[in-house]
């Protein structure tokens, strides 16, 4: 298992074999999905470089809670869990009995995000504008959400994956569907941080932020959904992108409510 973390750690950095071409294009995706999702919130903050070491923290720490935190716990549950039923009543019964493993997926990602905002918030004095706590959590989100997107790009690069092959074995949706999947996940993270990162600076931190984990947890089910047979991967991009539209949908009625200034 310790071997396995630290793989999983160092693969979000370095990718072994994937040429400098599919590497730009990997990173290129990632930065475009974030450019175009951030958009958006319509904010000149990132012009700060504040703003820059959030988005550099926030994807730091959740990578790092995600590989040593998260990856753990959800083995060492799935193992407590084999000591108490067999692995056929399990799988008999994986839309419930996966449930612990998604929560923590939701908890430890949206807690990790929030960190830096958590400390920015602590440093500023009273009146606190909840708006801003919503564009700091945009940017620690989409710190993340880009590193995940660039992570995932170059994993399918390194894997052998290429467009040419992959649209003419499947066709062009199938094909694009890990892209367009990460579009929408980009837009999900963004968005999720958005509102707890609301929340956090409206003073009802701790409920918002379990808001935007019982949300990420709802989005990762559909992995769950998906092994159980109940849908394909083209039913998994659509669920992404629906949920991911409803918490961005959430996150700018937030960002343009006339009821405080801006």
């Amino acid at each position: 298992m310790g071997r396995y973390i630290c793989d999983l750690f160092i693969s979000g950095f370095y990718f072994p074999g994937i040429s400098v071409h599919n590497l730009a294009i990997g990173i290129g995706l990632g930065l475009i999905f974030g450019a175009i999702w951030y958009a958006a919130y319509f904010t000149p903050v990132l012009g700060k470089g504040s703003s820059w070491a959030v988005m550099s923290i926030s994807a730091f720490l959740t990578w790092t809670l995600v590989c040593f935190v998260q990856v753990p716990l959800q083995s060492l549950t799935t193992d407590v869990m084999n000591i108490f039923w067999s692995q056929d009543v399990l799988m008999n019964w994986i839309l419930l009995a996966i449930i612990p493993q998604i929560l923590y997926s939701g908890l430890i990602q949206e807690g990790a995000k929030l960190i830096p905002v958590i400390f920015i918030r602590r440093k500023i004095k009273p009146p606190i504008n909840p708006k801003t706590g919503l564009v700091l959590g945009a940017v620690a989100g989409l710190g993340f959400g880009i590193f995940e997107a660039v992570w995932i790009h170059n994993s399918l690069f390194a894997s052998g994956w290429n467009i040419a092959s992959s649209i003419s074995t499947t066709g062009v949706i199938y094909g694009l569907l890990p892209f367009w999947e990460r579009f929408f996940t980009v837009a999900f993270h963004t968005a999720s941080s958005a509102i707890a990162g609301w929340g956090l600076f409206r003073g009802r931190g701790w409920q918002f932020y379990l808001i935007s984990s019982l949300a990420h947890a709802v989005l990762n089910y559909s992995v769950v959904l998906y092994t159980a047979g109940y849908i394909n991967q083209l039913y998994i991009s659509v669920y992404v992108a629906i949920i991911s539209l409803i918490i961005t949908a959430a996150a700018l009625w937030l960002r343009y409510r006339k009821d405080y200034k801006n």
